[in-house]
């Protein structure tokens, strides 16, 4: 068994009253309650391009960038029919949804996709960060999710997919994220090759790359979380594993137990990904329940129309 330096009996308490709840309608409550409501985050996607017309290169279409988010919400609600529905015993639905913006701070109606000409726009460079591509535009992160398509070369194909930064709170190995500094973006980068489905010639092009970061970005580790066989992710239900998981083909890990492949928070390949776990998916609604800005997500003036 792994080692826990956080007390089991609080994903116990959420895990039991996620099982629980009855809203299963799509429709937010009036105050959601994290871990038992149906919770609804809305998410702006800053669209980084060099002019190029809308659906060609990184300029991606509103199609493409639409569906992306239909599956992430495929993956998040475990939903029948889709590639994110498992019947595997430790998953269930998160009763976590991502909404596109409806609507600004300043009350103005958008549709949450936000394009910019990077050809019009003269930034230093601060590298391949939050920081660097926040100063084509940043959304308050109390509000919105910010997600930024990179336009990089084709030879970054299926080397470079996403990244994410987390969150700051008290769960144990929350020091193993990206956490931005004080006055540090937050959000989360996807490399425009690798957002939505395409055909492109790489394992990652299902559009799990935004499953994946999504769990960072609301606390998850990666399944073998410090590479240490005792403490790990944290998550008691996904087996022990002290070294990456790729691929498609599963493997013994610590314990000699066996590693789950198709969990989302793997480097796996996308056609394989399809769960959360119950001890995951409470470690996020821990978050969205105690994390000031992940908290403030939930009610949101993005969530409605202006």
């Amino acid at each position: 068994m792994k080692k826990r330096a956080f007390k089991k009996i609080v994903l116990l308490i959420l895990l039991s009253s996620i099982a629980c709840s009855k809203n299963d309608e799509g429709v937010s409550p009036v105050d959601p309650k994290p871990g038992q409501d149906v919770v609804f985050l809305p998410v702006v996607v800053h669209v980084i391009h060099f002019g190029e017309a809308i659906g060609e290169g990184p300029n991606l279409s509103d199609e493409r960038i639409q569906r992306q988010i239909g599956i992430l919400n495929e993956d998040f609600r475990r939903k029948q029919g889709t590639r994110g529905f498992n019947n595997h015993p430790a998953s269930e639905d998160s009763k976590i949804e991502f909404i596109l913006a409806k609507q600004t701070t300043d009350g103005v109606s958008t549709n949450g996709i936000n394009r910019i000409n990077a050809d019009q726009v003269t930034i230093p460079d601060l590298g391949y960060n939050q920081n660097h591509y926040a100063q084509y535009d940043y959304w308050p992160p109390d509000q919105f999710v910010n997600i930024w398509i990179t336009p990089l070369p084709e030879s970054a194909m299926c080397l470079a997919l996403g990244e994410a930064t987390g969150p700051d709170t008290e769960l144990p190995g929350s020091e193993f994220l990206a956490l931005p500094g004080p006055n540090d973006a937050e959000g989360i980068l996807v490399n425009w090759m690798h957002f939505g489905e395409s055909d492109i010639d790489c394992h990652a092009k299902y559009g799990r790359t935004l499953t994946h970061e999504m769990g960072h970005y609301l606390g998850l580790l990666h399944t073998w979380g410090n590479r240490d066989c005792e403490s790990n992710d944290y998550c008691d239900d996904t087996p022990a594993v002290d070294e990456p998981v790729y691929g498609r083909t599963t493997f013994m890990g610590c314990n000699n137990e066996t590693v789950l492949i198709e969990n989302y928070m793997n480097y796996t390949e996308d056609d394989v990904m399809n769960m959360f776990t119950k001890d995951q998916i409470a470690r996020m609604h821990y978050v969205l329940k105690n994390h000031t800005g992940r908290k403030a997500l939930i009610n949101s003036v993005g969530l409605s129309n202006p």
